[in-house]
């Protein structure tokens, strides 16, 4: 299993609820572009990444995506849906080979139902996304589409960085000073452009700005931020 990221809700457990889940389902395996949930149908059962990333969209009426959120290892994904019973509300994609724990609705309903702490613990999950989501609202009618684009490369640099020693061109070990952070995960523009709300070419040049500061690079496949504070100056 990869290392959970901090505050996912597989990290929140305990090694025996742990267990019990795992009991409760099976192991699955995705490849890179391999769809877990479709947006609109019934839920069946939820997910617990193990291993790789996801993208959580939702398709627009004339086409297009808007990019909701990114996920990783220890998210817990369609628990709203097998919750409440509705549809699904967003369509969930495979961002590299990702390992899923996947547990049907009612067992994973009679494992709340059976640990009260856990039922908390999601409802603070929730939460915590409810805020997530007004922020980003007051973030479209607040900022333009570059200062948009400067935060969710913190965000990504925060949750997806490693560091990058720009002398060598070759990952950095930890602590070794810099700031200097070459991001891990891949987003294209058109999802970028889906995330932030704007179109394929507003993020362009958006990038082409920050470029231009130099506070990141991109090339191919690659995106490395060379300047976090400037950006994270930019992003408020």
């Amino acid at each position: 299993m990869s290392a959970l990221e901090p505050g996912s809700f597989l990290a929140e457990l305990t090694p025996a609820e742990r267990e019990e889940l795992a009991a409760r389902g099976r192991v699955r395996d995705f490849d890179r572009g391999e769809t877990l949930f479709i947006e609109g149908e019934e839920p069946g059962w939820v997910a617990v990444l193990l291993q790789g990333r996801v993208k959580a969209c939702s398709y627009r009426e004339l086409g297009g995506e808007t990019l909701l959120a990114v996920r990783g290892p220890g998210a817990l994904l369609g628990e709203v849906a097998a919750i409440d019973g509705l549809p699904r509300s967003a369509t969930v994609t495979a961002l590299e080979p990702v390992r899923a724990l996947a547990v049907t609705a009612d067992e994973f309903m009679a494992f709340l139902q059976a640990h009260g702490r856990v039922s908390i613990l999601i409802m603070r999950m929730l939460c915590q996304r409810w805020r997530d989501a007004d922020r980003k609202r007051v973030e479209f009618g607040m900022f333009d589409a570059t200062g948009r684009v400067a935060q969710r490369l913190v965000e990504l640099a925060e949750r997806f960085g490693v560091p990058y020693d720009r002398r060598t061109g070759t990952q950095a070990a930890a602590g070794a000073g810099g700031e200097s952070v070459r991001i891990t995960l891949n987003l294209s523009q058109e999802e970028l452009a889906g995330w932030v709300g704007a179109s394929r070419e507003a993020v362009s040049k958006a990038l082409r700005t920050l470029r231009r500061h130099g506070w990141i690079e991109t090339g191919r496949r690659r995106l490395i931020v060379h300047d976090l504070q400037a950006l994270r100056r930019h992003a408020r």
